[in-house]
């Protein structure tokens, strides 16, 4: 059974930074992607940031050159720093796994997904 725990959200001032951090487990596939997404208040979930197995990295254009995805494969964890951060940034963020590249692009179809971590920025 696959697990992902997100940690790191809290409360920040924006301009300020986080780091998220999302262990993995029970995920057996050869092959996978890492993503995280995000849930703003009357928005809908939408893709951040994705990493796959040979170390190709994409952001969505509202956080490239702030966020930076990253993943640790001795520990089995996938970080998102987080930096500049604006209110805008406030979510509920996922991380996801899959070994479906457009499942972590694209949200579709479902990749598995953590509980979620808050974050919120105040301006």
């Amino acid at each position: 059974q696959v697990q992902l725990v997100e940690s790191g959200g809290g409360s920040v001032q924006a301009g300020g930074s986080v780091r998220l951090s999302c262990a993995v487990s029970g995920y057996t596939f050869r092959t996978y992607c890492m993503a995280w997404f995000r849930e703003g208040p009357g928005k809908e979930r939408e893709g951040v940031a994705l990493i796959d197995d040979e170390g190709t990295t994409l952001y969505a254009n509202s956080v490239k050159g702030r966020f930076t995805i990253s993943q640790d494969n001795a520990k089995n964890t996938l970080y998102l720093q987080m930096n500049s951060l604006k209110a805008e940034d406030t979510a509920m963020y996922y991380c996801a796994i899959d070994n479906v590249f457009e499942a972590c692009k694209y949200g579709q179809p479902t990749p598995h997904f953590g509980q979620g971590t808050q974050v919120t920025v105040s301006s």
